[in-house]
């Protein structure tokens, strides 16, 4: 098969967002020529030759392949002198099964075609995010590598007629012009893998017997016509006995069903109502690539995910693996709330808070420092693997309701009880125009950071805030001592209640401006008001 070297000019906007990841409108990779080859002949390129028979595992993200754009990669990596790819069958991978399989094989990457919870199909996102060896996000020393190599890039290397059947499980290998080795795509079962991580980390049996025995809950599960559809029906229905009425939107599609797959209140609709109705004991969605989720009880009762990842760190006797392996550390994002801090004071860890980002915690996992971790945006993982991971989220819920014989409502507020309510809330000002939101931040910092603003009270119903500090957000890595700064505004308040100002850079054009507001409460008596009249 021959290799072609393509004569391309380099594009000033391919600048990772985070993490190694590219995410652009679909109309922008269809319109711009050789964009996506671009891109990933600049990710190529960042992988050392050493490295590259090692070969990274590729997968499609949620059927996000409008583009082609699976066979492109898998012939510019034959090209490149990738060794070996390991593909999940037809395309489909989700985000924590490529982490899985990098680990699992010892590659040297991986590539995954996501916009995470994003719009899909012509009108919406489209993504590649490049994971490193240790199967976690790429951190900012490779997103600038591969950055500063998009700017100059004048050439890409591709295999255009090699063709490669998705469908087929098993090897397949190809003669290259000019290469000493074939070049090996192994095509894999996109659950089987993961499946096994999973057996050996929670009890099957009694999440088995929680779904099925005596005192059976009934559970609804939304995978959101991304990628998690064959998770959810091969694990949850077939490997621990759910019906199989039990699953929703299980089939992927490139346009998610007109809907954006995002596990929240907003546009997991039609599992809200389903919970409401009061048929089912437990609700659970999922994102696109299945590193998200939402938790909902019975009658719709919601669960925030920074609530969820205290009430799990709380619980993680309830889960053989931690049993086994112990608790080291605990880590969340600065805006994720509060409430896992009070649970680490309880159990006696520390807990390390990181800016927003996954990249942040793999340091941490891999030094040993941290076994758990999480964001407010409804991601949460463990040092089982180097990505958040949904499907693993929902288990350690339901091996929890299994040990403690309590629905999640009064799981959640037994927690609340114990520990007080932290009321949080995330209000988000999207497409500014960045000029703009760069002027807001600016005026705000220096307007919060003056003196004259430290302890400063502030009324609201019946309740006095106090400034007690106000700061911009930087963290130093406990590992390398990495120094990243200007992550956020903070005003906390001498009761521990805090508002967050952020940017967030998930598009390239348009600027996100999030604000959060957390505030707590210990007394019982005032833990069933509604977090936005707090």
């Amino acid at each position: 098969i021959p290799v072609l070297t393509v004569q391309t000019a380099p594009y000033e906007d391919q600048r990772p967002t985070g993490g190694g990841g590219l995410r652009r409108p679909t109309a922008l990779f269809e319109s711009q020529r050789n964009y996506l080859p671009n891109f990933v002949q600049s990710l190529l390129s960042s992988v050392d030759l050493r490295d590259r028979q090692g070969g990274p595992p590729g997968g499609g993200g949620g059927g996000r392949d409008s583009l082609g754009a699976i066979e492109i990669v898998v012939q510019m990596a034959a090209a490149n002198g990738i060794g070996r790819l390991v593909i999940g069958q037809n395309g489909i991978l989700s985000t924590p099964a490529v982490s899985c399989i990098i680990r699992k094989i010892k590659a040297a990457g991986g590539i995954i075609l996501t916009a995470s919870h994003s719009p899909g199909g012509p009108g919406g996102e489209f993504g590649v995010k490049f994971e490193v060896a240790n199967g976690g996000p790429a951190p900012d020393m490779v997103s600038e590598k591969i950055y500063q190599i998009s700017k100059t890039l004048e050439e890409y290397a591709i295999c255009p007629d090699l063709r490669v059947d998705l469908s087929r499980l098993g090897r397949q290998e190809f003669d290259l012009e000019n290469k000493f080795k074939p070049f090996r795509v192994e095509i894999v079962d996109s659950v089987e893998i993961y499946l096994n991580l999973l057996r050996s980390i929670f009890d099957f049996n009694a999440i088995r017997n929680l779904l099925t025995g005596p005192n059976q809950i009934k559970i609804r599960i939304d995978a959101m016509n991304g990628v998690m559809g064959p998770y959810v029906r091969r694990i949850l229905c077939d490997e621990l006995g759910a019906p199989a009425n039990s699953a929703i939107n299980c089939i992927p599609l490139e346009d998610f069903g007109g809907q954006p797959p995002d596990p929240n209140l907003t546009y997991a609709t039609a599992l809200l109502e389903a919970m409401k109705g009061g048929e089912y004991g437990f609700g659970a969605a999922f994102d696109a690539d299945g590193d998200r989720y939402m938790i909902l009880g019975q009658n719709g009762f919601f669960v925030n995910a920074s609530d969820s990842l205290a009430i799990i760190a709380a619980n993680l006797s309830c889960i053989p693996y931690f049993r086994q392996m112990g608790v080291r550390g605990f880590g969340r994002s600065m805006p994720t709330s509060t409430a896992l801090d009070k649970v680490a004071k309880v159990m006696k860890v520390p807990v390390y808070e990181t800016p927003a980002g996954w990249r942040y915690f793999s340091n941490l996992m891999d030094s040993g420092r941290c076994s758990l971790c999480g964001e407010e945006s409804f991601g949460t993982g463990s040092d089982h693997l180097r990505e958040k991971d949904g499907l693993w989220a929902v288990l350690v819920w339901l091996s929890i309701l299994a040990s403690r014989k309590q629905s999640v409502e009064e799981i959640v507020r037994d927690h609340w009880a114990k520990f007080g309510r932290h009321y949080y809330c995330r209000f988000d000002y999207e497409a500014l125009e960045p000029r703009t939101a760069y002027f807001i931040m600016r005026d705000l910092e220096a307007l919060i950071t003056d003196k004259s603003f430290s302890h400063q009270q502030f009324a609201v119903g019946n309740s006095i805030y106090s400034v007690e500090r106000t700061d911009s957000f930087e963290y130093i890595d406990p590992v390398d001592g990495t120094v990243t700064k200007r992550q956020g505004l903070r005003i906390i308040f001498s009761d521990a209640s805090r508002l967050i100002f952020r940017m967030s850079a998930s598009s390239h054009v348009r600027a996100t401006l999030r604000i959060y507001a957390e505030s707590y409460e210990k007394d019982p008596s005032q833990h069933n008001k509604e977090p936005q009249v707090m």
